[in-house]
């Protein structure tokens, strides 16, 4: 199965924010190059929110571009087989967290938000991943600072979209 019908799927089989679940499946349908960066239009990306629920707390990273408080993720690559494989190998490469494992179920939300020319819209598949007990981090080349954060403290550093996929997340896991 290729990257592009493991998103189709990923998507048909996702079950909430159907709005904006069927706009990123008419992306990909118009742009069949719409994984990629090189689509101007828009392509999708993948991102995972690194947490310990033991600790209560979730992993983020200051983007060095953006200079915002993030989840990590990023733009899917020719050797990823699936979107979940990006968004674990992004969380792993900006985390520097060994150990990384998705929390099962699929994507956990969908957060379409606009990016600078020349390309205008990323369309960005979320994640969770669950970080090994006494997980340690390192700061990555994409990254002014990776950070631990509690879940009370990321209203505080992060914009609305992280603050929605900690919601979810914790949802999902129940806590």
């Amino acid at each position: 199965m290729s990257l592009y019908d493991d998103a189709v799927l990923v998507l048909k089989e996702y079950e909430d924010q159907t709005d904006l679940r069927q706009a990123y499946l008419d992306h990909l349908a118009q742009h069949p190059d719409g994984l990629w960066k090189a689509c101007h239009a828009g392509h999708l990306t993948a991102s995972a929110l690194v947490i310990d629920p033991e600790a209560g707390r979730v992993l983020l990273t200051l983007h060095r571009k953006l200079r915002m408080w993030l989840q990590m993720g990023g733009h899917c690559e020719p050797g990823d087989a699936t979107l979940a494989a990006t968004a674990l190998r992004e969380a792993t490469e900006e985390s520097g967290v060994s150990g990384l494992s998705l929390l099962p179920g699929g994507p956990v939300r969908l957060d379409r938000h606009p990016i600078p020319a020349p390309c205008h819209w990323h369309l960005d598949v979320q994640y969770a991943a669950l970080a090994p007990p006494d997980a340690a981090h390192e700061i990555s080349d994409e990254s002014l600072d990776v950070r631990w954060f509690g879940y009370d403290e990321v209203t505080d550093v992060a914009d609305t979209s992280v603050v929605r996929l900690l919601e979810a997340t914790r949802a999902r896991l129940a806590v």
